[in-house]
């Protein structure tokens, strides 16, 4: 018999719709589940609450016939999320009882089709890091394992709770934040399937900022057809959000076809980059053969400019970063440090000292530094020009062809504490992500297979502008052709 926490988010809504089982007992199965796996640290906060009131609600809309998109289903949220009168850290100590008094756009929409909340999900500190090793909560660990190997592996960052999550079948789904990969990369570590829309697809109001022109909220999930159905309900214009694109949302999970005869899928040169282990290679190899068989025509395209782009992204972000993160100082909210006999000054430097952990520390000193006088020009407007020049590529590319296909990360997930003393070693994570978020463009990581070790291995699939109905047919004939299956034995 198949457990509830097996199901995913389209087969739990029909479930709960037809009546199988009931919504409450698909919240139960899955706090049970939650409570017995502590030892992956994957949330912050449980909010048992919440998920039983919205299943209670769910079970009694079903018996009077008004059931919305997505009752009864319960999700975990990433603690980026303002949830109205449930705390909400940014994985970080100088927020650490901050109880928001307003709901974040995107939980409002989910809460409002009926999803319940099983917890608010741990992160890298504000967002920032690829293997969720900067939290102030402690590291995710990944339900995966090499094989004969106890060692303790990174579920990427900085969604790695959210991907942790549903990777252990803790929660159907959750959402993440994506900044220069930050959905993709954890999902691919983690074998789910994760999407980033399209810049301004989905509302950034009430998310925790990081660097604003390219934070956007998404899904993850087990299945392509689940991520189109979170999408339909978390996207659309948002009068609050100033960077909202005010554009129709499709029906996605309606549309969605693996039937991509005749599509172009192009291949960009420059994605093979020095020493990419010879596992991606034959992993991407494999996605074009896949691809191929679907009825695909695969085209040579260049992104001239990729060599650039991680170095571009590690100045636009921590500028950005720098700036929003000024309205942390201990003043209207949050952690507060005053020395004693110190002045105003002496009490920002404290409390910014004690509240913010190292890798935060070191991109707004970064940030700082490229945005200050005399070093403005030479590296934030550089680097923004690098950015439009990136844009182009794309453009031109497209021009060429419908899709991009390309590796998702350069190796499968490492090891806690292997690239923790090396910031550059770390940053190069997101080398095949970073790309697209500097253009705005949709991407996603379909699940394709396990290395020799056992470990999950993933491609990317980068869209048009508004274009998410292609990345996902894409990804739905990728996901059919790899077939993948694959879950970690519970150790946990």
């Amino acid at each position: 018999m198949t457990r509830l926490t097996d199901l995913g988010v389209t087969d739990l809504r029909d479930g709960i719709a037809k009546g199988d089982f009931s919504a409450k007992e698909v919240a139960e199965s899955f706090l049970t589940a939650t409570n017995e796996a502590e030892k992956l640290n994957a949330f912050i906060t449980l909010t048992p609450d919440h998920a039983l009131k919205q299943a209670e609600k769910a079970d009694k809309d079903r018996t009077s016939g008004q059931l919305k998109p997505l009752s009864g289903v319960p999700l975990g949220i990433k603690d980026l999320f303002c949830t109205n009168g449930y705390r909400t850290t940014a994985a970080s100590k100088i927020i650490d009882n901050f109880v928001p008094p307003y709901e974040s756009t995107i939980t409002e929409k989910l809460f409002s089709a009926g999803a319940g909340m099983v917890g608010k999900l741990n992160l890298d500190q504000f967002a920032m890091g690829s293997s969720n090793e900067t939290s102030a909560f402690g590291n995710v660990i990944s339900p995966w394992r090499q094989k004969g190997d106890d060692t303790a592996l990174t579920p990427g960052g900085s969604s790695g709770g959210s991907a942790a999550a549903v990777a252990a079948k803790l929660v159907p789904a959750a959402t993440g934040t994506d900044t220069g990969g930050s959905i993709r990369q954890p999902a691919s570590f983690t074998g789910i399937t994760g999407l980033k829309p399209t810049y301004g697809r989905c509302s950034r109001y009430g998310v925790i900022a990081f660097a604003s022109s390219l934070d956007q909220a998404g899904p993850m999930a087990h299945s392509v057809k689940d991520c189109a159905a979170l999408l339909e309900v978390m996207a659309g214009f948002d009068p609050k959000d100033s960077t909202s694109v005010d554009v129709m949302v499709p029906n996605w999970e309606k549309l969605l076809s693996s039937d991509i005869r005749g599509k172009k899928i192009g291949i960009p040169k420059e994605y093979r980059v020095d020493g990419m282990a010879p596992e991606i290679e034959s992993l991407w190899q494999r996605g074009i053969d896949m691809m191929k068989d679907a009825g695909a025509e695969i085209i040579d395209v260049s992104l001239p400019h990729t060599q650039h782009a991680l170095a571009a992204y590690y100045i636009i972000a921590p500028a950005e970063a720098s700036s929003n993160l000024a309205r942390y100082d201990g003043v209207r909210y949050g952690e507060r440090k005053t020395p004693e006999g110190g002045n105003l000054a002496d009490m920002y430097a404290a409390t910014r000292a004690a509240g913010f952990g190292d890798e935060v520390k070191r991109r707004i000193m970064i940030g700082t530094y490229v945005l200050s006088a005399g070093f403005y020009d030479a590296y934030y407007i550089k680097a923004q020009k690098i950015r439009a020049l990136i844009a182009r590529d794309f453009e031109a590319a497209f021009d060429k062809c419908d899709i991009l296909l390309t590796p998702a990360t350069p190796t499968a997930a490492f090891a806690l504490g292997q690239k923790q003393e090396d910031p550059i070693a770390m940053y190069l994570n997101d080398v095949f992500t970073v790309p697209a978020s500097l253009a705005g463009l949709p991407a996603m990581t379909v699940p394709v297979g396990l290395n020799e070790q056992g470990l999950p291995l993933g491609l990317q699939l980068i869209g048009k502008p508004l274009d998410e109905q292609s990345v996902l047919n894409a990804g739905l004939a990728l996901e059919e052709r790899a077939g993948f299956t694959s879950q970690p034995k519970k150790w946990w």
